[in-house]
Formats: structure tokens, C-alpha cells, sequence
């Protein structure tokens, strides 16, 4: 009797696993460049809440982190005031740290003054995008481990602290960059890396 054909995995980056929610989001989000500000906003808040954490922790309470902030409307969250915070305190969905709540509610602001001056945070993020002459030429997985920052994300954090943002160390923007397509760090052999280069290709920054 002919045994039953057992699915073959696709190849993935070596840190995705662990879970199927996590394969979905390398498959279908991770590294494929973002141009949408509440997007973006999102991301860098969640990035910032997973400080000390994993990122699949914040992954498994994305959907009621957006719950308890309006859907990351940056507008929305820019004033929230401290019956807000006190509400998110009591939050057992998500982190319920009080200087990270108070963070996302400040960058919020920072967004807002910032949008004053530029057409959208895509514009502003993107102008951060590293030329493909200062990216590794071959992307294992031992390279990828040794990036934990780069000179790109270094710039974008000094930029960002020096108007106020919070919880925007180098580490954390590297790893907003990656996740909004900045840079591709899908490593060689991964089956999403050609597609998330085509989606770059096809994208036009705002």
C-alpha cells in the first residue's frame, strides 16, 4: 500500500519554527517593504513593547494591542491621557508596562509634530533605506546573527531621540526595519526572500 505523501516545509529563516502563527507572519509579512503610516506606527510601538521580550510574545497579543489602541490611529493615540494609561494598566491582554504605554502614547505626538513638516512617516522612514552596496553579500544564517544593528538604524534612533521618541534604541529600529522591508534579511535559501525582492522592486516609497 503506497504510503500517504507527507507535506514538504518550504525552507524559512532559521528564528521562525517555533509556531504556525509565527511561519505565517515570516511568510506574509515579515521583510516586505510597508508605506502605510499607521502601519508603521504600529510596528515601531510593538517593537518597542518587545524590549526584554520575544517577539512572538507580542505577535500572540498584536490583536488586542490594536484593540487597546485604537487600532495604532496615530491621531487617536497621540491623546490618550492618563485615564488611558490607567485603562491599559489593567489590560491583561497585552504588556502592561507603564513606561512603554507612556512611550507609544508619546511617540503618538512625536509622529504627529513630525508629520507637520513631512508628507507621511513612510517619506521620512524610507529616506533610511541602506543602498544595496552596504548589505552583506550573502546572507546566512551566521551573518544574520551578527546584525543587530546597522549604521542606517543608528542614524534613524539618534533622529528619533533627538525629537523626543522613546523606546527607539538602534536595535529595536533595526528590527522595525527589517519587519517593514527596509532591509531584506531573509537569508539565503528562504522562500520568501525572492518575493519580498520583487515587492521591493514593484514598491514606490511615498
Amino acid at each position: 500500500m503506497a504510503l500517504p505523501d507527507i507535506p514538504i516545509e518550504p525552507a524559512r529563516c532559521f528564528w521562525c519554527d517555533s509556531s504556525d502563527l509565527y511561519r505565517h507572519y515570516h511568510d506574509n509579512e515579515w521583510g516586505y517593504p510597508v508605506g502605510n503610516d499607521t502601519r508603521l506606527f504600529e510596528k515601531i510601538c510593538l517593537e518597542g513593547f518587545q524590549s526584554g521580550l520575544s517577539w512572538l510574545t507580542i505577535l500572540r497579543k498584536r490583536e488586542n494591542f490594536r484593540a487597546g489602541f485604537a487600532g495604532f490611529d496615530i491621531a487617536k493615540v497621540a491623546r490618550f491621557g492618563p485615564a488611558d494609561v490607567e485603562r491599559l494598566l489593567q489590560d491583561a491582554g497585552i504588556v502592561r508596562h507603564r513606561g512603554k504605554i507612556e512611550a507609544a502614547i508619546n511617540n503618538a505626538q512625536c509622529a504627529e509634530k513630525l508629520l507637520e513638516k513631512e508628507p507621511s512617516l513612510a517619506a521620512y522612514f524610507w529616506r533610511f533605506e541602506p543602498s544595496a552596496a552596504a548589505r552583506p553579500s550573502r546572507l546566512t544564517a551566521d551573518v544574520l546573527r551578527t546584525m543587530g544593528q546597522s549604521p542606517e538604524s543608528v542614524a534613524l534612533s539618534k533622529e528619533l531621540k533627538r525629537q523626543g521618541w522613546k523606546f527607539v534604541g538602534p536595535t529595536t529600529v533595526y528590527a522595525f526595519m527589517q519587519a517593514m522591508g527596509l532591509v531584506n534579511d531573509h537569508q539565503e535559501g528562504c522562500h520568501v526572500r525572492q518575493a519580498a525582492l520583487d515587492a521591493r522592486k514593484a514598491f514606490h516609497p511615498a
